[in-house]
């Protein structure tokens, strides 16, 4: 168990927070207006939601109408003289997205990082690279998949764990942290809320936040899943108030 343990230093584990490019339709370029429209067409069944609407709905899930806003890590530290775990967790929310990004890019240079994510290969991994393309950002050698095979590429996925091959299934985090007894890390707002809380409210620390309580149940649940118990005590040190 101390080994693995000490191989588990090197999985950061991840979420990201999006939100729309812009609070407004109107505020977006003619160009990319014109392709919302066209982009709605394959989702909107309501009638009387407008465009504008299913903007500030939906925007947020897409790389090409969205953006990150906030990116938040964690990793494990294994003490083996204490027989201690410790959680190492850090966000990243810079006011410009290229900073965010940038920021997040310096950390997976620093080292050989597995990264690890819930619904990662489908959603966070994928809009990271092309968010981090349209910012002009290169991308980071664990990020780079093109001429890879599959056991080359260093991601990891605790919902395709989940899955065990079976690719229709789709089960929440939540549900999982649920199923697994880990504390839920819904608090204030999820993901439905973070478009309003922040374009409405300015509210980007509780965003933070609540991504940071995401990472942890990714965090905790992958230690589940080697079997390892959900009330196992870890030490958390929180890298944004040093």
């Amino acid at each position: 168990m101390a080994e693995f343990f000490s191989d588990l230093k090197d999985i950061l584990f991840l979420d990201i927070e999006t939100a729309s490019v812009v609070e407004k339709f109107e505020d977006l370029n003619p160009r990319l207006q014109a392709e919302w429209m066209k982009k709605i067409q394959h989702f909107k069944s309501d009638e009387e939601t407008s465009p504008e609407q299913w903007f500030f709905q939906k925007a947020g899930i897409f790389a090409e109408f969205g953006k990150v806003i906030c990116i938040g890590v964690g990793y494990f530290v294994y003490n083996p003289e204490e027989n201690k775990l410790q959680y190492r967790t850090k966000s990243f929310a810079a006011e410009q997205e290229h900073d965010t990004l940038n920021e997040f890019r310096e950390l997976l240079e620093k080292k050989i990082w597995t990264l690890c994510g819930h619904n990662g290969k489908e959603f966070d991994f994928p809009y990271l690279c092309r968010r981090m393309l349209v910012n002009r950002i290169p991308l980071p050698e664990v990020l780079q998949l093109a001429g890879r095979k599959p056991w080359e590429i260093r991601h990891l996925d605790t919902l395709e764990l989940w899955k065990f091959g079976d690719y229709k299934h789709y089960t929440r985090l939540e549900l999982l942290a649920t199923l697994f007894d880990i504390p839920s890390s819904k608090g204030d707002i999820d993901g439905s809320q973070v478009n309003e809380a922040y374009y409405i409210k300015n509210d980007l620390e509780n965003i933070r936040k609540y991504c940071l309580r995401d990472v942890e149940v990714t965090a905790r649940l992958y230690l589940c899943f080697q079997g390892l118990p959900s009330d196992l005590e870890i030490e958390v040190m929180d890298l944004d108030q040093e």
